[in-house]
């Protein structure tokens, strides 16, 4: 059924190469063209979809109502006086078989110059193929937007990844489980947003331009703004004007919203992501623990409708029930296999990372060279839930000292999948040990100072629980994605 359409067609009696046919094709629009025909039409009124096609006539059927339906040709075989051709819609395929005799001779001469790629309406009734594909019998059809360009080559497809990111269109015609990706990711947007309204939070907008870059320790993008002729950064994380919302006496807020880092590119790092972040007045890093949880066990249920999901290496991901906590400097402990570790200088440190076979810089500070250890050592064996708490205290200015020690924050990093995808926090709000937290910061990535955010401290911010969630890496491990750029309708990418 999906035979090229050039093996039959008299017009392409050999295969051509792309210019070639690009050629064909102008050539067949001018014909149309002089001949009165419109290529480009309007509308075609559709009454299903594939899918809501393929409903309609039941397994004892074996014809249906009549139906009208477009979309894209993706699969074309002439037979003489008859074809069968599949279109591709927005829910998924649906045959037609399209005859002379039920169109017209002068209809199906036109019909059979179409090509892959074109978008045309057909209407007619349905019926059983002999082999029990539902198909519609056409008696009706109309070329409604004329493709100049044809489709990837269909035994081969679309393999190239630099290709399928550039023109993701392609990719999205070509590769169902793309289009199945994308359609998921979608879903699981949809579902947060729900799991939030449900639980009375208000979903708001901040600014994307800031003049202060904060809530996390990134290099902006930056850019100057013509009309205040002052420079601005692209907002690396979404944190403290939502935090300015808990002053202003919003309780509980949340925002899905783009965030920019002008940073390295990896398959799991994109200059430009999407981030969740949500604020809860009176509550703490347990409680958002809870909400952490119970919103990723909805969402995975309710867009895939399980929460048992199975990993490319074969094993599975079990997100029911409680999940597993385990303190960070246990987690390091263990790893090292020392219990003096954070007694010890930073020139032995150095030295068990070089025994356990780790490349450490050595300028780094000694806070950094533990958490080293913890991302190429730890982080990937943590394939189960796993709610990753108490970490240094260096690594975050925005959290709450640990009453018990404090050399630790009230924070969690959840892992799953291997990588980190959601951190939590009991928020500080005391004005003047945040202003001395951020004045204190050592190490490679520090956060700017924003004297705006600390002035709105000085007002009187609740207590309360924070947490943000990677949605790019969060559809990696739902989706099986192997990289993040698949998880991107448009991946950042060098200009061609």
């Amino acid at each position: 059924m999906s035979e090229d359409r050039q093996k039959h067609s008299p017009d392409h009696e050999k295969p051509l190469d792309g210019s070639d046919q690009v050629a064909v094709r102008e050539a067949k629009l001018d014909h149309m063209r002089e001949n009165g025909k419109n290529p480009f039409r309007s509308n075609w009124e559709q009454s299903h979809t594939s899918k809501q096609v393929l409903s309609l006539l039941s397994e004892d059927l074996e014809e249906g109502p009549e139906v009208s339906v477009a979309g894209r040709i993706v699969a074309f075989r002439l037979m003489g006086k008859a074809c069968f051709l599949k279109i591709l819609d927005r829910d998924g395929r649906i045959q037609s078989y399209v005859r002379k005799d039920e169109i017209g001779e002068e209809e199906y001469a036109t019909f059979k110059k179409l090509d892959l790629g074109d978008f045309i309406g057909v209407r007619g009734k349905l019926f059983r193929t002999k082999t029990g594909e539902i198909t519609i019998r056409a008696k009706e059809y109309r070329l409604v937007s004329k493709a100049l360009r044809p489709l990837p080559e269909k035994w081969h497809g679309l393999t190239d990844n630099e290709q399928i990111y550039r023109q993701r269109y392609l990719d999205l015609i070509v590769n169902d489980e793309s289009r199945e990706r994308f359609r998921t990711r979608s879903q699981i947007i949809r579902e947060i947003r729900e799991f939030f309204w449900n639980r009375d939070f208000l979903e708001v907008e901040t600014p994307m331009l800031q003049a202060v870059s904060g809530g996390a320790a990134a290099r902006p993008f930056r850019t100057h703004f013509n009309a205040l002729d002052c420079d601005f950064n692209m907002r690396i994380a979404l944190e403290l004007h939502l935090k300015r919302l808990l002053v202003g006496g919003f309780d509980r807020v949340f925002e899905v919203g783009r965030v920019f880092r002008n940073e390295g590119l990896s398959r799991r790092h994109n200059p430009e992501f999407t981030m969740l972040e949500a604020y809860q007045a009176y509550t703490d890093f347990r409680g958002m623990m809870e909400l952490t949880r119970s919103l990723i066990q909805q969402v995975s249920e309710r867009a895939l409708g399980t929460l048992q999901l199975e990993r490319n290496e074969g094993d599975t991901i079990d997100l029911s029930g409680e999940w597993r906590e385990a303190k960070y400097k246990d987690l390091i402990l263990d790893a090292v296999g020392s219990t003096d570790w954070f007694d010890l200088p930073k020139s032995e440190k150095l030295e068990k990372a070089k025994e356990l076979g780790i490349e450490v810089d050595p300028s780094l500070e000694d806070f950094e060279v533990t958490n080293d250890i913890f991302e190429k050592v730890i982080e990937h064996t943590l394939v189960q839930p796993t709610f990753v708490t108490h970490i240094p205290r260096e690594l975050c200015p925005l959290a709450k000292l640990t009453e018990e020690d404090s050399s630790t924050i009230d924070v969690f990093e959840l892992c799953i999948n291997g990588q980190e995808i959601a951190p939590a926090y009991s928020e500080q709000n005391d004005p003047a040990l945040q202003r001395a937290a951020f004045m204190k910061q050592v190490g490679e990535e520090t956060q700017e100072l924003d004297d705006d955010f600390l002035l709105a401290l000085e007002h009187g911010m609740p207590p309360a629980g924070g947490m943000g969630l990677g949605i790019d890496r969060l559809v990696i491990f739902l989706t099986k994605a192997a990289n993040i750029r698949d998880t991107i309708l448009f991946p950042t990418l060098r200009p061609s």
